[in-house]
């Protein structure tokens, strides 16, 4: 793994949250979810457009199962990887029912592997530098005094002819001057127009006049606009765009009003998934946000499409609702010794002998025993202990974790003693100086 990788896992375990990459070195457990949505993945690259839904109670790694999709959906397969948006809903800067927020949440957030935050400009960039390449293999001159009405015609030509209708006329506009902008070295008046394009409330009238334009995206235009953008995404070389939406439970602490119009929205976000090819929604949430009369189950026609069934307590993993399982002691055990090996100032076999398994399990023992051995709600607080118990070893070479935790220390086998002594674990002990040893005879 590189050193930044290492770096960026152990500053956000730190902080008690999920790292944005790196994710494969510590995913325990999760092979069979991960095949699920990787099967999601490779239908919406073949153009099917859907929603999953990731059910799971606090601590069961809902965000990092959604961390680690975007992850996935970021590598290239058949040279094309997809572009995504990560959303966390919020009930300070995010009405679920108001789609031009969250269309602006959306656009806003796009990441791809060329470009990690912000990169619609990006985006739009390698559209038009590939409708640029196609007329030139066309055999069209740069120089053809034409050349950038025949772009501008073919982006016309892409936009008009969308699934379920062409993009707005103000979005065209728009698109049409940011290239015309750019053309003639005006780029701080074509980055204007991008942010307006992302739904940026806060252009100035001046910048909206030069594509002719007023106002903002409104709610009921901005599913249309996010269409358009799929498109583009498309266009410029992606295989489609991945939008997670994270603790959707939030909205069960909205006002009762404001929480039925979200519902209602998820229910015609479902309705129209199919509409929009190579768009995948990842929806995270909270089992009592699914089962409450509050939430999911509290409008029917919603509850009737995504509605989760188990079977003697074996469920489907290809259902919409996809069941994350919480942490279990085996579990929590595996990812801290993958993430003993991989501490980026801590030689692994310095971290072997200072930190012993022996001690990550009773230490997995002390964290949960105020929650009655339950592991499943502390994930993030162990890791979080586990990692400062790291860092302060990297810092102090004469430190033990033992010590640091108040732990007698465990009693070890021969070959864990062979190992702290810095023999071989093979090597014969002076109890047994043949130990090992064949004769012939």
């Amino acid at each position: 793994m590189a050193s930044r990788d290492a770096d960026h896992i152990f500053q956000r375990l730190r902080n008690g949250t999920v790292p944005s990459r790196g994710l494969d070195a510590f995913a325990v457990g999760v092979e069979r979810h991960r095949k699920e949505l990787g099967r999601k993945l490779e239908e919406a690259r073949r153009g099917g457009g859907d929603v999953k839904f990731l059910r799971g109670g606090y601590g069961c790694g809902k965000t990092f199962m959604a961390s680690l999709l975007v992850q996935d959906a970021q590598q290239q397969q058949n040279g094309k990887a997809f572009a995504t948006s990560f959303v966390v809903v919020s009930d300070n800067d995010l009405h679920f029912y108001k789609f031009d927020e969250l269309y602006r949440k959306v656009v806003s957030g796009l990441s791809t592997p060329a470009c990690p935050q912000g990169a619609l400009g990006d985006i739009l960039d390698r559209w038009i530098g590939s409708i640029e390449e196609g007329l030139l293999e066309l055999g069209v001159s740069e120089k053809d005094p034409e050349f950038d009405q025949k772009v501008l015609a073919k982006l016309d030509e892409q936009l008009g002819g969308l699934p379920g209708g062409s993009a707005p006329a103000d979005m065209v506009r728009v698109v049409r001057k940011v290239f015309e902008l750019k053309q003639a070295g005006q780029l701080q008046e074509a980055a204007a127009l991008i942010s307006w394009l992302t739904g940026s409330p806060n252009v100035a009238a001046r910048s909206k006049s030069l594509a002719g334009i007023k106002g903002d995206i409104s709610s009921s235009d901005a599913m249309a606009y996010l269409r358009g953008i799929l498109e583009i995404i498309k266009s410029a070389g992606y295989a489609g765009l991945v939008i997670v939406i994270d603790e959707v439970e939030t909205i069960l602490r909205m006002r009762g009003d404001v929480r039925d119009k979200s519902l209602n929205a998820i229910r015609q976000i479902v309705d129209a998934a199919s509409s929009y090819p190579g768009l995948l929604w990842v929806v995270t949430g909270t089992p009592i946000f699914f089962d409450d009369r509050k939430g999911v189950k509290g409008l029917e026609p919603l509850h009737d499409r995504i509605k989760f069934e188990a079977f003697n307590g074996v469920a489907s993993l290809r259902q919409p609702q996809l069941d994350l399982k919480p942490f279990d002691r085996e579990r929590l055990i595996q990812v801290a010794v993958r993430l003993r090996a991989l501490h980026p100032d801590l030689p692994p076999e310095d971290a072997e002998r200072r930190f012993p398994k022996a001690t990550i399990d009773a230490l997995v023992d002390k964290v949960t025993a105020g929650f009655r051995g339950d592991v499943g709600v502390v994930p993030r607080q162990f890791l979080r202990t586990f990692v400062n118990i790291l860092d302060i070893l990297a810092d102090n070479e004469d430190q033990h974790a033992d010590a640091l935790l108040g732990f007698e220390p465990a009693e070890l086998t021969p070959q864990e003693a062979a190992v702290m002594a810095g023999r071989s674990p093979d090597a014969p002990t002076e109890d047994e100086p043949f130990a090992g040893a064949t004769f012939d005879v």
